[in-house]
């Protein structure tokens, strides 16, 4: 998971994990601790080494930053495996991943009461943990913007009435 840190990342170490799945979290070095609390088998800081050149072989990338960079990861997967990038816009590896047999998926998030209860419930459990970055009034949205575009968000960041 790339970004594994902000406030998408930190959900996808956690439904991976709990899918059984190996889960390589990528972030900065003040983020390690709390990822690996959430499940991180391995943690790469991107600060002190570059994912794409680590990691190899991975059946999945999900890619939390995404963005024209994206296609870097295209190499850290095996033949069958998949990228998906949560913003894919820029991407531009399309005829690199069909030769490598990589499929390549982004999706647009809909409401579905369904899964949105199994999620809720994962979290009443505390088989799932919200991490919060910082909380805001209402009335400080901007401050909340402020804070979101300075980056390096552990968690979300939260709005109270």
């Amino acid at each position: 998971v790339n970004g594994a840190g902000g406030g998408v990342g930190h959900f996808a170490v956690q439904l991976a994990k709990w899918k059984g799945a190996h889960v390589i979290a990528v972030a900065s070095g003040k983020q390690e601790s709390i990822l690996r609390e959430l499940g991180a088998d391995q943690y790469i800081d991107y600060t002190k080494g570059n994912a794409d050149e680590i990691v190899s072989d991975a059946d999945l990338v999900v890619d939390c930053v995404g963005g024209p960079a994206t296609g870097r990861f295209l190499k850290t997967l095996k033949k069958g495996g998949a990228l998906f990038p949560i913003f894919p816009l820029g991407f531009s590896g399309a005829a690199e991943a069909e030769k490598s047999g990589v499929t390549v998926s982004a999706t647009q998030v809909r409401s579905n009461g369904r899964q949105l209860s199994e999620l809720a419930g994962l979290i009443d459990n505390g088989i799932i943990k919200v991490v919060i970055d910082s909380v805001f009034p209402l009335a400080d949205a901007r401050k909340a913007h402020e804070r979101a575009a300075k980056g390096n968000i552990q968690g979300k960041i939260a709005l109270t009435a």
